[in-house]
Protein backbone atom coordinates (compact mmCIF):
# COMPACT_ATOMS: atom_id res chain seq x y z
CA UNK A 1 0.00 0.00 0.00
CA UNK A 2 1.45 3.71 -1.02
CA UNK A 3 2.87 5.46 1.77
CA UNK A 4 0.22 8.41 3.55
CA UNK A 5 0.49 11.09 5.73
CA UNK A 6 -1.21 11.00 9.16
CA UNK A 7 -2.88 14.38 10.68
CA UNK A 8 0.22 15.32 12.27
CA UNK A 9 2.33 14.84 9.36
CA UNK A 10 3.85 11.62 10.11
CA UNK A 11 4.45 9.16 7.21
CA UNK A 12 3.23 5.50 8.51
CA UNK A 13 2.13 2.19 6.37
CA UNK A 14 -0.73 0.27 6.91
CA UNK A 15 0.77 -3.27 8.13
CA UNK A 16 -3.01 -4.80 8.05
CA UNK A 17 -4.64 -7.88 6.32
CA UNK A 18 -6.13 -7.17 3.28
CA UNK A 19 -9.44 -7.04 4.51
CA UNK A 20 -8.53 -5.48 7.77
CA UNK A 21 -6.88 -2.43 5.69
CA UNK A 22 -10.27 -0.87 4.58
CA UNK A 23 -11.65 -0.49 7.89
CA UNK A 24 -8.83 1.69 9.33
CA UNK A 25 -11.03 4.55 7.45
CA UNK A 26 -13.90 3.48 10.13
CA UNK A 27 -11.60 4.57 13.18
CA UNK A 28 -8.81 6.63 11.91
CA UNK A 29 -11.23 9.81 14.07
CA UNK A 30 -10.06 8.57 17.26
CA UNK A 31 -6.41 8.98 16.74
CA UNK A 32 -4.89 6.00 16.61
CA UNK A 33 -4.55 4.43 12.40
CA UNK A 34 -1.02 6.14 12.51
CA UNK A 35 -0.18 3.74 15.42
CA UNK A 36 0.44 -0.02 15.60
CA UNK A 37 -3.63 -0.92 16.18
CA UNK A 38 -2.59 -4.15 17.95
CA UNK A 39 -1.28 -2.18 20.92
CA UNK A 40 -4.01 0.67 20.93
CA UNK A 41 -6.75 0.09 22.87
CA UNK A 42 -9.19 2.36 21.54
CA UNK A 43 -8.59 1.50 18.29
CA UNK A 44 -8.53 -2.31 18.40
CA UNK A 45 -12.00 -1.42 20.79
CA UNK A 46 -13.27 0.71 17.69
CA UNK A 47 -12.86 -2.00 15.31
CA UNK A 48 -14.85 -4.24 17.34
CA UNK A 49 -17.59 -1.95 17.36
CA UNK A 50 -17.56 -1.19 13.76
CA UNK A 51 -17.40 -4.94 13.09
CA UNK A 52 -14.00 -5.44 11.30
CA UNK A 53 -12.49 -7.72 14.19
CA UNK A 54 -13.82 -9.91 16.46
CA UNK A 55 -12.38 -9.50 20.70
CA UNK A 56 -9.86 -12.37 19.92
CA UNK A 57 -6.38 -11.34 18.91
CA UNK A 58 -5.50 -12.05 15.08
CA UNK A 59 -3.44 -15.27 14.62
CA UNK A 60 0.12 -13.56 14.06
CA UNK A 61 1.40 -17.11 12.32
CA UNK A 62 -1.16 -17.47 9.62
CA UNK A 63 0.31 -18.53 6.66
CA UNK A 64 3.82 -19.02 8.20
CA UNK A 65 5.86 -21.99 7.05
CA UNK A 66 8.87 -23.42 8.85
CA UNK A 67 10.70 -25.47 6.66
CA UNK A 68 14.13 -27.14 8.36
CA UNK A 69 16.33 -30.04 8.04
CA UNK A 70 17.19 -30.11 3.99
CA UNK A 71 20.56 -30.05 2.03
CA UNK A 72 19.89 -26.30 0.66
CA UNK A 73 21.00 -25.57 -2.67
CA UNK A 74 20.30 -21.55 -2.98
CA UNK A 75 20.84 -21.06 -6.74
CA UNK A 76 23.28 -18.53 -6.01
CA UNK A 77 26.45 -20.87 -6.97
CA UNK A 78 27.79 -21.02 -3.01
CA UNK A 79 28.20 -23.56 -0.88
CA UNK A 80 25.69 -25.77 -0.08
CA UNK A 81 23.81 -25.32 3.50
CA UNK A 82 23.84 -28.63 4.82
CA UNK A 83 21.31 -28.94 7.27
CA UNK A 84 19.14 -25.79 6.63
CA UNK A 85 15.84 -23.83 7.93
CA UNK A 86 13.45 -21.50 6.08
CA UNK A 87 10.49 -19.57 6.92
CA UNK A 88 7.58 -18.55 4.39
CA UNK A 89 5.68 -16.01 5.15
CA UNK A 90 2.66 -14.76 2.10
CA UNK A 91 4.40 -16.75 -0.53
CA UNK A 92 7.54 -15.25 0.24
CA UNK A 93 11.03 -16.54 1.65
CA UNK A 94 10.86 -14.31 5.01
CA UNK A 95 14.32 -15.61 6.13
CA UNK A 96 16.71 -18.10 5.63
CA UNK A 97 19.85 -19.72 7.16
CA UNK A 98 20.82 -22.68 8.86
CA UNK A 99 18.83 -24.77 11.62
CA UNK A 100 19.57 -23.82 15.17
CA UNK A 101 20.04 -19.91 14.05
CA UNK A 102 16.97 -19.27 15.48
CA UNK A 103 13.88 -20.83 16.30
CA UNK A 104 10.39 -20.74 14.00
CA UNK A 105 7.95 -18.40 15.13
CA UNK A 106 5.07 -19.38 17.80
CA UNK A 107 2.49 -20.78 15.97
CA UNK A 108 3.94 -21.28 12.31
CA UNK A 109 3.07 -24.80 10.50
CA UNK A 110 6.37 -26.63 10.59
CA UNK A 111 7.85 -28.79 7.63
CA UNK A 112 10.76 -31.77 8.63
CA UNK A 113 12.69 -32.05 5.51
CA UNK A 114 15.85 -34.20 7.03
CA UNK A 115 17.53 -35.94 4.11
CA UNK A 116 16.27 -34.01 1.47
CA UNK A 117 17.71 -31.36 -1.10
CA UNK A 118 16.22 -28.20 -1.48
CA UNK A 119 16.60 -26.54 -4.87
CA UNK A 120 15.12 -23.04 -6.60
CA UNK A 121 11.79 -23.85 -8.75
CA UNK A 122 13.50 -24.62 -12.37
CA UNK A 123 12.95 -21.41 -15.27
CA UNK A 124 12.79 -22.84 -18.96
CA UNK A 125 13.50 -19.97 -21.17
CA UNK A 126 12.66 -21.60 -24.15
CA UNK A 127 9.62 -23.37 -24.95
CA UNK A 128 7.17 -23.56 -27.53
CA UNK A 129 3.84 -24.70 -25.73
CA UNK A 130 0.05 -25.26 -26.64
CA UNK A 131 0.39 -26.37 -30.10
CA UNK A 132 0.22 -30.27 -28.90
CA UNK A 133 -2.29 -32.23 -27.52
CA UNK A 134 0.08 -34.69 -25.16
CA UNK A 135 -2.82 -36.95 -24.25
CA UNK A 136 -3.68 -37.97 -27.97
CA UNK A 137 0.01 -36.98 -29.26
CA UNK A 138 -1.64 -34.37 -32.18
CA UNK A 139 0.28 -31.48 -33.53
CA UNK A 140 -1.92 -28.43 -34.69
CA UNK A 141 -2.86 -24.92 -34.71
CA UNK A 142 -6.59 -26.10 -33.14
CA UNK A 143 -4.71 -27.45 -29.63
CA UNK A 144 -3.78 -23.86 -29.07
CA UNK A 145 -6.41 -23.40 -26.52
CA UNK A 146 -6.26 -22.10 -22.99
CA UNK A 147 -7.15 -25.38 -21.30
CA UNK A 148 -4.43 -26.74 -23.23
CA UNK A 149 -1.83 -24.27 -22.13
CA UNK A 150 -2.97 -23.91 -18.80
CA UNK A 151 -2.61 -28.36 -19.03
CA UNK A 152 1.07 -27.14 -20.34
CA UNK A 153 1.78 -24.72 -17.62
CA UNK A 154 0.65 -28.16 -14.72
CA UNK A 155 2.89 -30.04 -16.25
CA UNK A 156 5.63 -27.59 -15.74
CA UNK A 157 4.90 -27.00 -11.98
CA UNK A 158 4.83 -30.76 -12.14
CA UNK A 159 8.29 -30.93 -13.17
CA UNK A 160 9.11 -28.16 -10.54
CA UNK A 161 9.28 -25.60 -13.02
CA UNK A 162 7.92 -21.99 -11.83
CA UNK A 163 8.14 -19.89 -15.30
CA UNK A 164 8.59 -20.99 -19.07
CA UNK A 165 9.00 -18.65 -21.51
CA UNK A 166 7.01 -19.65 -24.94
CA UNK A 167 9.54 -17.98 -27.77
CA UNK A 168 7.93 -16.91 -31.03
CA UNK A 169 5.28 -19.51 -31.94
CA UNK A 170 1.84 -18.21 -30.25
CA UNK A 171 -1.05 -18.71 -32.58
CA UNK A 172 -3.06 -17.06 -30.99
CA UNK A 173 -0.93 -14.07 -30.01
CA UNK A 174 -4.06 -12.20 -28.40
CA UNK A 175 -4.52 -15.32 -25.77
CA UNK A 176 -0.77 -15.53 -25.41
CA UNK A 177 -0.91 -11.92 -24.03
CA UNK A 178 -3.78 -12.36 -22.10
CA UNK A 179 -2.21 -15.37 -20.33
CA UNK A 180 1.50 -14.04 -19.32
CA UNK A 181 -1.15 -11.87 -16.66
CA UNK A 182 -2.89 -14.49 -14.82
CA UNK A 183 -1.65 -16.86 -12.17
CA UNK A 184 -2.98 -20.27 -12.36
CA UNK A 185 -3.32 -22.95 -9.35
CA UNK A 186 -0.93 -25.63 -9.46
CA UNK A 187 0.72 -23.64 -12.83
CA UNK A 188 4.17 -22.60 -13.60
CA UNK A 189 4.19 -18.91 -15.09
CA UNK A 190 3.55 -18.18 -18.64
CA UNK A 191 6.02 -15.83 -20.30
CA UNK A 192 5.83 -14.61 -23.94
CA UNK A 193 7.37 -13.30 -26.67
CA UNK A 194 4.63 -13.49 -28.87
CA UNK A 195 4.73 -13.49 -32.62
CA UNK A 196 8.63 -13.73 -33.73
CA UNK A 197 10.47 -11.94 -36.71
CA UNK A 198 11.34 -14.49 -39.50
CA UNK A 199 12.08 -13.01 -43.16
CA UNK A 200 8.50 -14.50 -44.29
CA UNK A 201 5.77 -16.23 -42.10
CA UNK A 202 6.45 -19.06 -43.80
CA UNK A 203 10.51 -19.18 -42.86
CA UNK A 204 10.24 -19.66 -39.56
CA UNK A 205 9.98 -23.46 -38.30
CA UNK A 206 8.88 -25.65 -40.96
CA UNK A 207 6.40 -28.05 -39.68
CA UNK A 208 3.08 -27.78 -41.16
CA UNK A 209 1.45 -26.66 -37.28
CA UNK A 210 4.13 -23.95 -36.82
CA UNK A 211 4.23 -22.80 -40.19
CA UNK A 212 2.79 -19.10 -41.03
CA UNK A 213 2.92 -17.74 -37.49
CA UNK A 214 5.93 -15.76 -37.61
CA UNK A 215 5.92 -11.81 -39.04
CA UNK A 216 7.15 -11.55 -41.94
CA UNK A 217 10.06 -8.69 -42.43
CA UNK A 218 12.04 -8.21 -45.94
CA UNK A 219 13.17 -5.06 -45.15
CA UNK A 220 14.39 -2.74 -42.46
CA UNK A 221 11.48 -1.01 -42.33
CA UNK A 222 9.30 -3.59 -41.88
CA UNK A 223 11.78 -4.78 -39.40
CA UNK A 224 10.78 -1.39 -37.44
CA UNK A 225 7.57 -2.24 -38.04
CA UNK A 226 7.35 -5.27 -36.47
CA UNK A 227 9.58 -4.51 -33.41
CA UNK A 228 7.62 -1.16 -32.87
CA UNK A 229 4.01 -3.91 -32.64
CA UNK A 230 5.34 -6.06 -30.31
CA UNK A 231 6.94 -2.94 -28.14
CA UNK A 232 3.08 -2.20 -28.21
CA UNK A 233 1.87 -5.53 -26.73
CA UNK A 234 4.57 -5.09 -23.84
CA UNK A 235 7.03 -7.69 -24.95
CA UNK A 236 10.48 -7.40 -23.60
CA UNK A 237 13.07 -9.97 -25.71
CA UNK A 238 11.98 -10.44 -29.42
CA UNK A 239 12.33 -13.78 -30.95
CA UNK A 240 14.19 -13.73 -34.90
CA UNK A 241 14.74 -16.30 -37.16
CA UNK A 242 18.28 -16.29 -38.89
CA UNK A 243 17.75 -19.56 -40.81
CA UNK A 244 17.53 -20.68 -45.09
CA UNK A 245 16.31 -24.26 -43.76
CA UNK A 246 18.97 -25.42 -45.79
CA UNK A 247 18.27 -23.01 -49.07
CA UNK A 248 14.96 -23.23 -48.79
CA UNK A 249 13.40 -20.42 -47.64
CA UNK A 250 14.70 -16.98 -47.89
CA UNK A 251 16.78 -15.72 -44.35
CA UNK A 252 16.30 -12.81 -42.51
CA UNK A 253 18.74 -10.38 -44.17
CA UNK A 254 21.79 -8.93 -42.23
CA UNK A 255 20.44 -5.11 -42.26
CA UNK A 256 17.13 -6.44 -41.30
CA UNK A 257 18.11 -8.12 -38.49
CA UNK A 258 20.44 -4.78 -37.37
CA UNK A 259 17.45 -2.73 -37.79
CA UNK A 260 15.65 -5.01 -35.55
CA UNK A 261 18.32 -5.36 -32.82
CA UNK A 262 18.51 -1.10 -33.08
CA UNK A 263 15.05 -0.53 -33.02
CA UNK A 264 14.35 -2.76 -29.70
CA UNK A 265 16.94 -1.14 -28.13
CA UNK A 266 15.77 2.02 -28.76
CA UNK A 267 13.08 1.21 -27.14
CA UNK A 268 14.29 -0.56 -24.48
CA UNK A 269 13.97 -4.06 -25.44
CA UNK A 270 15.87 -7.53 -25.88
CA UNK A 271 16.73 -10.04 -29.25
CA UNK A 272 17.69 -13.31 -29.00
CA UNK A 273 18.32 -15.22 -32.38
CA UNK A 274 17.34 -18.37 -33.56
CA UNK A 275 20.70 -20.35 -35.22
CA UNK A 276 20.17 -22.39 -38.41
CA UNK A 277 22.07 -25.64 -38.88
CA UNK A 278 23.72 -24.22 -42.06
CA UNK A 279 25.52 -21.17 -41.49
CA UNK A 280 25.18 -21.04 -38.05
CA UNK A 281 28.62 -19.91 -37.00
CA UNK A 282 28.52 -17.45 -39.47
CA UNK A 283 25.47 -15.73 -38.58
CA UNK A 284 26.38 -15.85 -34.81
CA UNK A 285 29.67 -14.25 -35.41
CA UNK A 286 27.55 -11.28 -37.46
CA UNK A 287 25.33 -10.94 -35.30
CA UNK A 288 27.11 -10.77 -31.95
CA UNK A 289 28.58 -7.67 -34.07
CA UNK A 290 25.15 -6.50 -34.90
CA UNK A 291 24.64 -6.00 -30.87
CA UNK A 292 22.25 -9.58 -30.44
CA UNK A 293 21.45 -9.71 -26.89
CA UNK A 294 21.69 -13.79 -26.77
CA UNK A 295 21.17 -16.97 -28.80
CA UNK A 296 17.95 -19.18 -28.30
CA UNK A 297 20.61 -21.95 -29.69
CA UNK A 298 24.22 -22.82 -29.59
CA UNK A 299 26.12 -23.22 -32.74
CA UNK A 300 25.14 -26.38 -34.32
CA UNK A 301 26.49 -26.27 -38.19
CA UNK A 302 30.03 -26.80 -37.44
CA UNK A 303 33.12 -26.11 -34.29
CA UNK A 304 32.78 -22.61 -32.75
CA UNK A 305 36.73 -21.00 -33.81
CA UNK A 306 38.87 -18.88 -32.05
CA UNK A 307 37.08 -15.90 -34.10
CA UNK A 308 33.48 -16.92 -32.42
CA UNK A 309 35.42 -17.44 -29.20
CA UNK A 310 36.99 -13.73 -29.41
CA UNK A 311 33.53 -11.89 -30.07
CA UNK A 312 31.98 -13.54 -26.99
CA UNK A 313 34.74 -12.75 -24.37
CA UNK A 314 34.69 -8.77 -26.27
CA UNK A 315 31.08 -9.17 -25.29
CA UNK A 316 30.66 -11.10 -21.76
CA UNK A 317 26.70 -9.68 -21.43
CA UNK A 318 25.47 -12.17 -24.44
CA UNK A 319 23.76 -15.51 -23.43
CA UNK A 320 22.64 -18.66 -24.70
CA UNK A 321 19.89 -21.20 -24.77
CA UNK A 322 21.91 -23.73 -25.71
CA UNK A 323 18.82 -26.60 -26.07
CA UNK A 324 20.85 -29.38 -26.79
CA UNK A 325 19.29 -31.64 -29.17
CA UNK A 326 17.01 -35.19 -28.86
CA UNK A 327 16.43 -34.77 -25.35
CA UNK A 328 17.35 -38.63 -25.14
CA UNK A 329 16.19 -40.52 -22.87
CA UNK A 330 17.58 -44.04 -21.20
CA UNK A 331 15.63 -46.95 -20.44
CA UNK A 332 15.69 -46.04 -16.71
CA UNK A 333 14.04 -42.71 -17.56
CA UNK A 334 11.19 -44.70 -18.39
CA UNK A 335 9.22 -45.17 -15.11
CA UNK A 336 9.31 -41.44 -13.53
CA UNK A 337 7.73 -40.41 -17.48
CA UNK A 338 5.56 -42.92 -17.45
CA UNK A 339 3.88 -41.14 -14.01
CA UNK A 340 2.56 -38.34 -16.75
CA UNK A 341 2.42 -39.51 -20.47
CA UNK A 342 0.65 -41.66 -22.03
CA UNK A 343 1.42 -45.58 -23.12
CA UNK A 344 2.05 -44.88 -26.69
CA UNK A 345 3.97 -42.26 -25.94
CA UNK A 346 6.11 -44.40 -23.48
CA UNK A 347 6.56 -47.01 -26.00
CA UNK A 348 7.99 -44.26 -28.31
CA UNK A 349 10.50 -43.48 -25.51
CA UNK A 350 11.31 -46.98 -25.50
CA UNK A 351 12.56 -47.35 -28.65
CA UNK A 352 13.94 -44.03 -28.46
CA UNK A 353 16.48 -45.66 -25.58
CA UNK A 354 17.02 -48.58 -27.30
CA UNK A 355 18.35 -46.85 -30.04
CA UNK A 356 20.44 -44.53 -27.91
CA UNK A 357 21.87 -47.52 -25.76
CA UNK A 358 23.04 -48.87 -29.17
CA UNK A 359 24.09 -46.13 -31.44
CA UNK A 360 24.64 -43.25 -28.55
CA UNK A 361 23.71 -39.78 -29.02
CA UNK A 362 24.94 -38.97 -32.73
CA UNK A 363 27.11 -36.28 -34.19
CA UNK A 364 24.75 -33.64 -33.94
CA UNK A 365 24.65 -33.68 -30.19
CA UNK A 366 28.22 -34.18 -30.04
CA UNK A 367 28.86 -31.23 -31.74
CA UNK A 368 26.47 -29.00 -29.95
CA UNK A 369 27.89 -30.57 -26.87
CA UNK A 370 31.38 -29.66 -27.60
CA UNK A 371 30.13 -25.84 -28.88
CA UNK A 372 28.57 -25.32 -24.98
CA UNK A 373 31.83 -26.19 -23.52
CA UNK A 374 34.05 -23.93 -25.73
CA UNK A 375 30.44 -20.85 -24.87
CA UNK A 376 31.48 -21.70 -21.24
CA UNK A 377 35.18 -21.46 -21.91
CA UNK A 378 35.39 -18.37 -23.31
CA UNK A 379 32.49 -17.14 -20.32
CA UNK A 380 29.51 -16.52 -22.29
CA UNK A 381 26.39 -16.68 -19.87
CA UNK A 382 24.76 -19.66 -20.37
CA UNK A 383 20.81 -20.29 -19.36
CA UNK A 384 18.42 -23.23 -20.06
CA UNK A 385 16.14 -23.92 -22.15
CA UNK A 386 14.31 -27.25 -24.07
CA UNK A 387 13.14 -25.55 -27.21
CA UNK A 388 10.17 -28.58 -26.51
CA UNK A 389 6.20 -28.46 -27.19
CA UNK A 390 5.79 -31.99 -28.49
CA UNK A 391 7.79 -33.08 -25.09
CA UNK A 392 5.81 -31.01 -22.77
CA UNK A 393 7.78 -29.78 -19.41
CA UNK A 394 9.61 -33.35 -18.22
CA UNK A 395 12.51 -32.62 -21.19
CA UNK A 396 13.46 -29.44 -18.46
CA UNK A 397 15.21 -32.70 -16.41
CA UNK A 398 17.45 -34.45 -19.37
CA UNK A 399 18.34 -31.28 -21.16
CA UNK A 400 20.13 -29.60 -17.22
CA UNK A 401 21.86 -33.56 -16.86
CA UNK A 402 22.88 -33.11 -20.71
CA UNK A 403 24.21 -29.77 -19.89
CA UNK A 404 26.12 -31.37 -16.50
CA UNK A 405 27.75 -33.49 -19.09
CA UNK A 406 29.15 -31.23 -21.76
CA UNK A 407 31.10 -28.63 -20.12
CA UNK A 408 29.14 -27.70 -17.19
CA UNK A 409 29.45 -28.47 -13.51
CA UNK A 410 26.25 -30.07 -11.50
CA UNK A 411 26.49 -26.67 -10.23
CA UNK A 412 26.58 -24.68 -13.18
CA UNK A 413 23.96 -26.46 -14.63
CA UNK A 414 21.29 -25.79 -11.67
CA UNK A 415 22.60 -22.37 -11.78
CA UNK A 416 21.11 -22.05 -15.60
CA UNK A 417 18.52 -23.58 -14.69
CA UNK A 418 17.25 -21.08 -11.67
CA UNK A 419 19.21 -17.88 -11.72
CA UNK A 420 21.06 -17.00 -14.75
CA UNK A 421 17.32 -17.80 -16.42
CA UNK A 422 15.40 -15.55 -13.84
CA UNK A 423 18.41 -12.84 -14.84
CA UNK A 424 18.06 -13.40 -18.40
CA UNK A 425 14.25 -13.18 -18.31
CA UNK A 426 14.09 -10.62 -15.81
CA UNK A 427 12.23 -12.04 -12.99
CA UNK A 428 13.47 -10.25 -9.89
CA UNK A 429 11.32 -12.61 -7.66
CA UNK A 430 12.45 -15.91 -9.12
CA UNK A 431 15.72 -17.76 -9.21
CA UNK A 432 17.17 -18.16 -6.17
CA UNK A 433 16.06 -19.22 -2.32
CA UNK A 434 16.72 -15.71 -1.06
CA UNK A 435 14.77 -13.50 1.39
CA UNK A 436 11.81 -11.44 -0.65
CA UNK A 437 11.39 -13.68 -3.06
CA UNK A 438 8.82 -16.17 -4.24
CA UNK A 439 8.77 -19.31 -1.61
CA UNK A 440 9.20 -21.64 -5.40
CA UNK A 441 11.13 -24.42 -4.42
CA UNK A 442 11.41 -28.03 -5.03
CA UNK A 443 11.94 -30.45 -2.67
CA UNK A 444 14.36 -33.45 -4.15
CA UNK A 445 14.83 -37.00 -2.57
CA UNK A 446 18.53 -37.02 -3.28
CA UNK A 447 21.45 -34.24 -4.10
CA UNK A 448 21.69 -33.37 -7.64
CA UNK A 449 25.32 -32.31 -7.26
CA UNK A 450 26.29 -35.88 -6.07
CA UNK A 451 24.15 -37.44 -9.46
CA UNK A 452 22.46 -34.33 -11.65
CA UNK A 453 19.67 -37.36 -12.12
CA UNK A 454 18.40 -36.57 -8.86
CA UNK A 455 16.39 -33.19 -10.28
CA UNK A 456 13.83 -35.21 -11.41
CA UNK A 457 14.01 -37.02 -8.08
CA UNK A 458 10.84 -35.21 -6.68
CA UNK A 459 9.52 -35.63 -3.27
CA UNK A 460 7.34 -31.67 -3.65
CA UNK A 461 6.88 -28.66 -5.19
CA UNK A 462 6.49 -25.57 -3.99
CA UNK A 463 5.11 -22.26 -6.13
CA UNK A 464 4.70 -18.94 -4.72
CA UNK A 465 4.48 -20.33 -1.05
CA UNK A 466 1.84 -22.98 -2.01
CA UNK A 467 2.42 -27.34 -2.25
CA UNK A 468 1.63 -28.37 -5.86
CA UNK A 469 -0.73 -31.21 -5.99
CA UNK A 470 1.30 -33.13 -7.88
CA UNK A 471 -0.69 -36.33 -7.22
CA UNK A 472 -4.28 -34.36 -8.93
CA UNK A 473 -2.08 -33.59 -11.69
CA UNK A 474 -0.88 -36.51 -12.00
CA UNK A 475 -4.54 -38.36 -12.38
CA UNK A 476 -5.76 -35.17 -14.48
CA UNK A 477 -3.06 -35.75 -16.96
CA UNK A 478 -3.34 -39.62 -17.17
CA UNK A 479 -7.42 -38.97 -17.67
CA UNK A 480 -8.49 -41.29 -20.55
CA UNK A 481 -5.29 -41.39 -22.10
CA UNK A 482 -4.76 -44.48 -24.69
Amino acid sequence: MPETESSAGTPWRLALPGWLALCVLAVASVGCAARACWDCDVCASSLIDVGCVSAQEPDAAEDVTWFEGARLIDGSGGAPIETSAFLVEDGAFAWVGRQGEREAPAGAARVDLSGKTVIPALIDAHQHIGLTNVKDGTHSKDNYTLANLVEHLERSAYHGVAATMSLGLEFDEALAFELRNEVFPDAARFLTSGRGIAATPMAGPQQEYRSGIPRGARTEAEGRAAVAELDGHGVDIIKIWVDDRGGTVPKLEPEVYRAIIDEAHARGMRVASHLGSTSGLADAKDLIRAGIDGFAHTVRDRDIDEEHMALVRANPEIWTIPNLPGSPVTLDDLPWLSETLPPFEIENLRAQAERLAEEGPGDFFELQCRNLARNREAGMVIGMGTDSGVSVAWTTHTEIRDMAGCGLTPMEALESATRINAEILGLDNLGTVTVGKSASFVVLDADPLDDITSTRRIDSVYLRGEPVDREALRAKFMDGVR
